[in-house]
């Protein structure tokens, strides 16, 4: 496999542990992200060795999302901005089609496409405290990222509405409550050894049984996403080119209102 620069990854018997890992720029996911990630997600489904995955990270939050630099180049390259929607094409549909039990140890909150990741997980771990968000209509653009595919198939359509039309964060205790989030700990240092201490109990269980169960699930998964995800993708690169975008970021690093015409 190849050095990861945005990546740690740990091996322990059967199961495998992705850690994203830069804290300093937030884990955000840019386009080395999108690459590193979707050809580890490959690289572990064709190993026999692997059996389960735990993915986790360091710092503060698990993902800040994207970034605003990147939106503003997207913004005046349409080559830059189709080159990074398909990339994210390519990782959504790698976690989504992964044919391996994914356990999600979520220690930080989440944002954007983070969170669209984490919500293709098979089980996810996590406090009544953290919180995630898909915020990108705060941004003047789309819920394109996944999440037009992934909240709804883990949440239902109304709920999945509430918050992607919002941007408002969803606390673990809520998710909890519905069903989305599996398994809730008390503390943060908790997170971690419960999604590896799952992981390696699924690891133990029949692999060929364990595989093709998931792989019938991530059919149902993938349905979905043959559905929308697509589309959702590409609307979000038209709204990478609107004026809504640059006043959306002018008013983030201004910490302001923004005020918004609609073009």
């Amino acid at each position: 496999m190849s050095d990861w620069q945005t990546l740690d990854l740990e091996r322990e018997g059967g199961v495998a542990e992705i850690r994203l890992n830069r804290p300093d720029l937030l884990n955000r996911f840019d386009m080395q992200l999108h690459r590193e990630l979707t050809e580890l997600f490959g690289a572990l489904a064709a190993d026999p060795d692997v059996l389960s995955v735990v993915l986790s990270s360091t710092g503060r939050v698990f993902s800040a999302g994207g970034d605003t630099k990147v939106m503003i180049e997207a913004a005046g390259n349409l080559g830059h901005r189709m080159a990074m929607i398909d990339e994210g094409r390519q990782l959504f549909r790698a976690v989504a089609d992964f044919p391996k039990p994914l356990i999600v140890a979520l220690t930080g909150n989440s944002y954007g496409l983070g969170t669209s990741i984490i919500l293709l997980g098979d089980a996810i771990v996590t406090t009544r405290t953290i919180e995630f968000s898909d915020p990108h209509v705060h941004m003047g653009l789309v819920a394109g990222d996944g999440g037009t595919t992934a909240w709804p198939t883990a949440m239902g359509m109304i709920r999945a509405k509430r918050h992607l039309l919002t941007g408002d964060p969803m606390s673990g205790e809520e998710a909890w409550r519905l069903g989305v989030v599996t398994d809730l700990v008390d503390t943060v240092e908790e997170i971690v050894p419960a999604a590896r201490a799952l992981a390696t109990r699924i690891a133990k269980l029949p692999p060929v049984a364990v595989q093709m169960t998931k792989r019938a699930l991530a059919k149902a998964m993938m349905a979905r996403a043959d559905e929308v995800m697509d589309l959702s993708f590409y609307l979000e690169a038209l709204s990478f080119g609107s004026d809504d975008l640059l006043e959306a970021v002018a008013a983030f690093k201004e910490k302001r209102e923004g005020v918004f015409k609609g073009r």
